[in-house]
């Protein structure tokens, strides 16, 4: 069992992705992410505004998007993007100095937010920024733990998706019975969380029984 995240921990996966979005040339923040339809603004907005969202104005959101909760979601990262990119960066680190997250989220929800949308940010751009091993394990398994139908915000059921193999991050984490499959840790969370992961990155002998989920 994984331990518990720490607000440390979450303080600064926060500040690496702000560091690495506040190198990034201006074109860069309009290139897509892995988020299908989110430009890397969009991801950096999202990050920004949800952990301070208030109730009044969440419920006001959820209206306007006729109470579909992926909707809003969207719906508002695109909004917030407008904001501009200092708005943004000022914002994300002054998350990272409160530890500000959305009313009832818990710790670990919060720190998948980071370390997943990083890799969001990150991966098509060819940024190479370790996942901290520390992370790995409650940010895989808060996936996995997530039910229908909350899990359609974080890319549908987990455990679906992984079913009837063990995969293995070698020396951090491991999940799951059957043939094992061998991957990185970002590709064992872009995985979890609906993300493309090449056939390249993995290796065993589950890898056949994952082929067509990939």
């Amino acid at each position: 069992m994984p331990a518990p995240p720490s607000q440390d921990l979450l303080r600064s996966e926060r500040l690496a992705l702000v560091a690495d979005l506040d190198r990034l040339p201006d074109e860069q923040w309009r290139q897509p992410s892995l988020c299908a339809g989110w430009r890397v603004v969009d991801v950096a907005a999202h990050l920004a505004w949800t952990p301070v969202l208030g109730p009044a104005a969440g419920a006001a959101a959820m209206a306007r998007h006729r109470f579909s909760m992926n909707a809003m979601i969207a719906g508002l990262a695109v909004e917030w993007s407008s904001r501009g990119r200092e708005a943004i960066l000022d914002q994300l680190r002054t998350n990272a100095a409160t530890g500000a997250r959305p009313i009832g989220m818990p710790l670990v929800a919060a720190l998948s937010d980071a370390v997943v949308h990083g890799i969001d940010v990150r991966h098509p751009l060819g940024l190479a920024t370790p996942v901290p091993p520390d992370a790995v394990g409650p940010v895989a398994d808060f996936a996995l733990a997530t039910p229908w139908p909350l899990h359609a915000v974080i890319g549908g059921s987990a455990r679906r998706r992984v079913a009837g193999v063990r995969l293995v991050v070698p020396g951090v984490w491991e999940h799951g019975s059957g043939p094992e499959v061998t991957l990185s840790a970002e590709a064992a969370l872009r995985l979890v969380y609906g993300r493309a992961v090449g056939p390249d990155e993995v290796s065993g002998a589950g890898v056949g029984v994952l082929r067509g989920r990939l």
